[in-house]
């Protein structure tokens, strides 16, 4: 007779996906997975597969709560400047804490790639999302006039992903808000 789960996986994809942001995936073993979770390691593999499953649950999951919320805060922004700023500051905020942990995303794509082609399509799906909502927010900020109408909105929201990008890299060598957070000044002005 098979046991039923006897853990909430929605909750054990979270705790994962806090160590696998932490430590990376290379550096999380099963052992450290199923102690920091408090399952067995069939328990995991019932669940999951094993743990290239349970990474792949975790970013899907970083892309639902983290990478939702920025692309929500953009939306609920009063013009175009300053919801990106917003954007941009706060994921900086998020990826210096924790003694410069980065982003999942990032640290994903920076670790994984190119070998791993299912990480490579989350991670592009959550690049391609933010592209998308980036380029919605300055189409209508070129129609309101809030910025030149010289400006690709497409291609600005391609370069703010990029500088994104580049901040998240440099949180994990620079973990430091203050010296990160005027270069956001900088890309704004892009939109002069």
């Amino acid at each position: 007779m098979a046991r039923t789960r006897e853990f909430d996986t929605e909750a054990a994809v979270s705790r994962a996906m806090e160590l696998f942001w932490s430590r990376g995936y290379e550096a999380t073993s099963v052992r450290d997975l199923t102690q920091h979770l408090g399952i067995g390691q069939g328990s995991l593999y019932a669940a999951f597969g094993d743990k290239d499953g349970l990474y792949r649950a975790a970013l899907t999951h970083y892309r639902t709560t983290l990478a939702a919320a920025a692309l929500r805060s953009l939306e609920e922004g009063a013009d175009a400047r300053s919801a990106i700023r917003t954007m941009l500051v706060e994921r900086i905020r998020i990826a210096v804490a924790d003694q410069g942990r980065g982003c999942l995303a990032v640290n994903a794509a920076c670790e994984r790639l190119p070998e791993d082609q299912a990480t490579r399509r989350t991670v592009r799906d959550m690049q391609d999302a933010s592209r998308e909502a980036l380029t919605e927010v300055l189409r209508v900020a070129v129609e309101r006039g809030d910025i030149a109408a010289r400006h690709d909105p497409h291609t600005l929201a391609a370069f703010f992903v990029t500088f994104l990008n580049g901040l998240l890299v440099s949180s994990k060598i620079t973990p430091d808000a203050r010296a990160l957070e005027p270069l956001v000044e900088v890309a704004l002005a892009t939109l002069d």
